[in-house]
């Protein structure tokens, strides 16, 4: 379907309701994360579902940010980076960064699996409908080479996926090495 311009009115069907506010909520948390990380904002956002359970998001947390909001009349003694700690700071900045990457890596894999989802109905289109005992020799032969050609897509999927996996599983044992802290 695509990006549209979607009218702004109450959603109507309570299911596209619960998934319109889960996708709005994953984007509005990721823009707030966004700004935090780029212009070093303090944010909280409290958002209710329409079932009214409660999400939240702050950095460097919602409780930080609402005490600092309640007191704007009194100026705090210590600023909140200081309280944080630079230690702390650096690490939430590289967890931060690491949720980028990751919120990255799972669009692209969406992206991948519509794809994969769209060949998969294209060449669906292609074979034959009737079941297997009512095929000619030569529409199983040719079923057999297609399903050969799937195996070999797979698996040459799989071992992109394994690797990938490894070197994250490298990268994020790297990390923790170089922390001492963990």
């Amino acid at each position: 379907m695509g990006r549209r311009k979607i009218e702004m009115e109450m959603v109507k069907d309570s299911s596209s309701r619960q998934v319109t506010f889960s996708k709005r909520r994953t984007g509005l948390f990721k823009k707030a994360n966004e700004l935090a990380t780029l212009c070093g904002a303090q944010v909280a956002i409290v958002v209710f579902s329409p079932g009214g359970k409660p999400f939240s998001f702050g950095h460097p947390s919602v409780e930080a940010v609402t005490q600092q909001f309640l007191n704007q009349d009194t100026k705090p003694k210590v600023s909140i980076s200081a309280q944080v700690g630079s230690q702390q700071q650096a690490k939430v900045e590289k967890l931060s960064q690491q949720l980028n990457d990751l919120l990255k890596q799972i669009q692209a894999e969406k992206k991948r699996g519509e794809m994969l989802d769209k060949e998969i109905k294209a060449s669906g289109k292609h074979k034959c409908q009737k079941p297997v005992n009512e095929l000619s020799l030569d529409e199983l032969l040719q079923m057999k080479q297609s399903m050969e050609e799937l195996r070999e897509k797979l698996k040459g999927r799989v071992s992109e996926i394994e690797a990938s996996s490894s070197l994250l599983l490298l990268s994020n044992n790297g990390a923790k090495e170089a922390d001492p802290d963990n």
